[in-house]
């Protein structure tokens, strides 16, 4: 399924920046050339989770189930451009996955574990899945019986499968048909979802052209080598673990272990003992690391490098990276739309610098270390007037084009007619201030901006800042109505075990830190944890509801 236009095919192809290979081809070279080495690791605790052992496949095994799985699927009646909706937990065998739907000429959309009747079956019907993988049962919840029960609703859905039932495929019989089946490095590789503020999920078609030069972009701003062993602590279903992990290992045959469902103590048994050199985390992770109590005794000096995503770090937990393990960290920003950029050592070498400032990739006459950064094109645009802002701390929305960009939302006409400008610009709805040196700095989400008496403070600038606090485990600011001003700040705090927080305790530590005195927050609310989405980020929208509901009920 190609879906970019001969245009767009045209130009990032004569400029260089698109080729021919296809994921398969990586991986089959990668087959090749380290045939017993260990290609993936499950998460120890998987037989908890899916009732199955862990285990660790060679590239050579990993590869065979990759081609037994695909010709099962074609024994099914998949056919080329067919959609498979896949929802199963962290497992080698999801990571298969991606590979054997490829190979049987269809298109992997994967689903997170989360998501429930109305996710999936406004999904299956937009996509006309003709199959979805699953489990029977995950934390509670039967995810078979869902689907079973929206069957009827979705004509196309021919076949439900579930783990067990993949697993038996993938020891079929390989005989070789798979290698006639055509596959081109500008058909459609993934077919993931973002939420966004649209009232249902927007499907971002990525092909293996745009996840190569993503990957690019990641392998250059991080050192990334052959020599690395990968760890994805998030679900392998979007930007966040697939943009940053999963393709990379793709591209590069090095060791992928994988995590998921969040548990800590495992998580640190895996660093250590797989010796893990490279990993995502998102802030509210490396913060428990840092603020453990037993931090004292972990040994993470294998890691030569974290990337930190979903929302900017603080600089307490990378200045305690660097002191503790030595540890050096890129700080990302992304979206499932496949915009990117990565803050590294190469480009934005000062520690201090690197936690709130990008490269302004693509500005004109400016030179990054990623190669690939030279298709690039950004601009920062005023939201009220459209109009282009160049001047030094000016804010405005982000705009981003690159042979990486989704070349449309799937199916969503209109949404992407909004969402791209007649230079084919992307407008990520991010608000990112203009720095100096040929920098930008995120400056925080649309929704996410406190403006308190016409000043704009930025939420995540409170947040980076209490996370400091020696009392505090985890903190979320969020705006809450005010008659005077308009709006003031709310934090939401959850204090570390055994510590009592208060609001001035948290404003004089704050004033010590030299914030300005209209940033400080005017309400503490004490909470047990701060509500996340699947991949770490905040969900501010209970938080704004919950205090709006406090005040009302005064």
């Amino acid at each position: 399924m190609i879906l970019a236009s001969q245009e767009m095919i045209k130009e990032w192809t004569e400029k260089g920046a698109w080729g021919t290979k296809t994921l398969i081809d990586y991986f089959k070279e990668n087959v090749s050339k380290y045939p017993d080495e260990v290609c993936v690791v499950d998460p120890y605790d998987k037989e908890a989770l899916v009732g199955f052992k862990p285990e660790r496949p060679t590239y050579r095994e990993f590869d065979r189930a990759v081609d037994a799985t695909a010709e099962g699927f074609l024994k099914m009646g998949i056919q080329k451009d067919d959609i498979i909706i896949v929802q199963i937990p962290n497992c080698w065998e999801l990571a298969m996955l991606y590979l054997a739907i490829t190979r049987a000429g269809g298109l992997i959309s994967p689903m997170p574990m989360q998501w429930r009747a109305s996710e999936f079956e406004y999904i299956a019907g937009l996509t006309e899945a003709k199959a979805f993988i699953t489990v029977e049962e995950f934390h509670g919840f039967k995810h078979k019986e869902m689907c079973e029960k929206l069957q009827s609703k979705l004509p196309k859905l021919k076949n439900i499968l579930t783990l067990p039932e993949i697993k038996e495929m993938s020891k079929g019989d390989v005989t070789g048909k798979l290698d006639s089946i055509p596959l081109d490095a500008n058909d459609v590789f993934t077919l993931c979802w973002s939420s966004g503020t649209e009232a249902q999920p927007k499907g971002c078609p990525i092909s293996h052209n745009g996840w190569v030069f993503m990957a690019q972009i990641q392998m250059d701003s991080t050192g990334m080598n052959h020599e690395d062993n990968f760890l994805t602590a998030g679900p392998l279903v979007n930007m966040a673990s697939v943009g940053t992990i999963y393709i990379p290992w793709l591209v590069l045959g090095n060791k992928m272990v994988l995590h998921h469902p969040f548990n800590p103590p495992q998580l640190i048994e895996q660093f250590i003992k797989e010796k893990i050199t490279y990993t995502l985390l998102v802030p509210a992770v490396v913060n428990m690391l840092l603020k453990h109590p037993r931090v004292d005794e972990f040994d993470l000096s294998s890691i030569r490098m974290i990337t930190i995503g979903s929302a900017p770090p603080s600089l307490w937990s990378v200045q305690e990276l660097k002191r503790r393990w030595g540890i050096e960290f890129g700080n990302i920003w992304g979206q499932n739309e496949s915009t990117g950029i990565v803050s590294g050592p190469f480009d934005v070498p000062d520690v201090e610098k690197r936690i709130d400032n990008f490269p302004q990739w693509g500005k004109p006459g400016v030179k990054w270390h990623p190669h690939a950064a030279q298709f690039l094109q950004t601009k920062i645009v005023d939201p009220a007037t459209g109009e282009e802002l160049t001047e030094v701390g000016s804010v405005g929305q982000l705009w981003y084009r690159g042979p990486n960009v989704i070349p449309c939302y799937f199916r969503n006409p209109d949404v992407t007619e909004k969402s791209f400008d007649k230079d084919g610009f992307f407008n990520t709805g991010d608000l990112f201030q203009i720095k100096e040196g040929d920098c930008i700095g995120f400056f925080d989400r649309t929704k996410d901006i406190i403006i308190r008496g016409g000043f704009n403070i930025s939420a995540q600038e409170v947040e980076n800042m209490l996370i400091g606090h020696p009392g505090v485990a985890d903190a979320a600011a969020v705006a809450m109505p005010d008659d005077i001003m308009g709006e003031k700040t709310c934090v939401y705090v959850v204090p570390k075990e055994g510590e009592k927080v208060t609001l001035d305790e948290v404003t004089s530590f704050m004033k010590d830190k030299g914030i300005a005195s209209y940033k400080l927050p005017e309400r503490l609310e004490i909470i047990d944890a701060i509500p996340r989405n699947p991949v770490g980020k905040i969900i501010k929208k209970e938080l704004r509801e919950d205090i709006k509901k406090k005040l009302e009920s005064k």
